[in-house]
């Protein structure tokens, strides 16, 4: 078998090219703008939730909200919101680590790791939470917004 050196240079020089380019840039590899979209909605939501901001919340959320805490309390939507801004605790720290946006058609699913940190306002007494949380997304019209949240115990 008889190899050219000519055949071997296109390839070679192709996969140089590709160590140089950052696979983002490539179509078909790295985030796409929707999963960009959601990435930042999912940090704006954890912003919302750690500043107890109800306005922000109420943007992200869609009206059909589903929300599961790790204890199995179900909320909508609007109950979401009251307890997640009632005053009752603060968050001293909240975080969203690994997190993992996947999105398909129109829907996006997101899993991360929350670990946070808060304390109620009448004893001042802190609590530590360490979480697997499943999002789901749907984009309606030219915006995501979250449909369901369930969050399991570590």
């Amino acid at each position: 078998m008889d190899i050219d050196r000519r055949k071997l240079a296109l390839p070679t020089l192709a996969l140089a090219l590709l160590s140089v380019v950052p696979m983002s840039v490539i179509p078909g590899f790295g985030a796409s703008a929707d999963e960009d979209a959601v990435a930042k909605n999912v940090e704006a939501f954890r912003a919302a939730q750690f500043a107890a901001d109800a306005k922000a919340l109420d943007a992200l959320c869609a009206a059909e909200l589903s929300y599961s805490h790790s204890d199995g309390k179900l909320e909508d939507k609007a109950t979401f919101i009251a307890n997640a801004t009632s005053g009752k605790s603060k968050f001293l720290s909240l975080e969203y680590k690994d997190t993992n946006v996947r999105v398909v058609g129109p829907a996006a699913v997101v899993r991360f790791h929350w670990v946070g940190e808060s304390e109620a306002v009448a004893d001042r007494k802190k609590s530590a939470t360490n979480l697997h949380i499943l999002m789901n997304w749907q984009k309606q019209g030219a915006d995501w917004k979250l449909l369901s949240r369930a969050a399991t115990k570590l």
